[in-house]
């Protein structure tokens, strides 16, 4: 599918993976509308965007309203809306039952309303404003990429309600693409392994080294352009429907 004079709409894009996809999409010639909550503090930040632009929408993803808003801009931009990438989320860390007591119930909920829920929020309300857009000529209206995580098949020590959130990304995958199929949308999903983004920036880089040994090959942590890199080869890839990609460099978790 082609990107070029399109809209897109990439959530969590004011950083890390998100910001590397919105930058990669309008290098390609695309419109894209960054949904983050800290989007205020990145608007002041965008570079060379290429033929393409970006505008930075603060929204929740979790606020259906405040979604459907953000769509209704990216719809209004004249460009056919083709694309969405969701990125936001977030990964706190807690143990089922540790020296504290239970895991924090509510944060349990949060991580789910984040990452799965969002998600799910994000996808709906875009795809009903991409199945009113004229297809291509091959019938084609649009593709959905979400963002997994190795988590989902390999979650550590403290990482159940993470785990749990992306596991859910990777069971939606499959139904949602067979759902949106009458109407010409794909969905696919992509799973990274550990990539170095702002989360990663508190830690030392001692530790980052140690977390780099453990990839089989690339030994390193994976970088946000490889992310944004594969997003647009599913976007440009007709024939990718309903599968969750690893990008991981072989890597299988252990569980601490």
């Amino acid at each position: 599918m082609r990107i070029d004079h399109t809209a897109a709409i990439v959530t969590g894009g004011a950083s890390g993976l998100g910001a590397a996809t919105a930058a990669a999409l309008a290098k390609q010639g695309a419109q894209v509308f960054v949904l983050d909550l800290a989007a205020g503090e990145a608007a002041g930040e965008t570079g060379d965007t290429g033929p393409g632009s970006i505008t930075y929408l603060t929204a929740d993803i979790t606020d259906g309203e405040a979604v459907g808003e953000a769509v209704a801009t990216a719809v209004a931009s004249g460009a056919p809306l083709r694309t969405v990438v969701n990125c936001a989320g977030i990964a706190p860390s807690m143990r089922v039952l540790g020296k504290k007591g239970v895991h924090d119930l509510a944060l349990y909920a949060k991580v789910v309303q984040v990452n799965l829920i969002g998600t799910f929020t994000v996808l709906a309300l875009a795809s009903e404003a991409i199945a009113r857009t004229e297809p291509d000529e091959h019938g084609q209206r649009g593709v959905i990429v979400n963002t997994a995580s190795v988590a989902a098949y390999e979650g550590q020590v403290g990482q159940a309600a993470y785990a749990s959130s992306k596991g859910g990304v990777v069971g939606l995958t499959l139904p949602a693409a067979r759902d949106l199929a009458q109407y010409g949308i794909r969905v696919c999903a992509i799973a990274p392994g550990i990539v170095e983004t702002p989360m990663l920036a508190t830690i030392s880089e001692e530790f980052r080294a140690g977390l780099a040994a453990g990839v089989p090959f690339p030994q390193r942590l994976g970088r946000p352009d490889e992310y944004a890199q594969l997003a647009l080869a599913i976007i440009e890839h007709d024939y990718l429907n309903g599968e969750t990609i690893r990008m991981d460099g072989a890597l299988r978790m252990a569980p601490r």
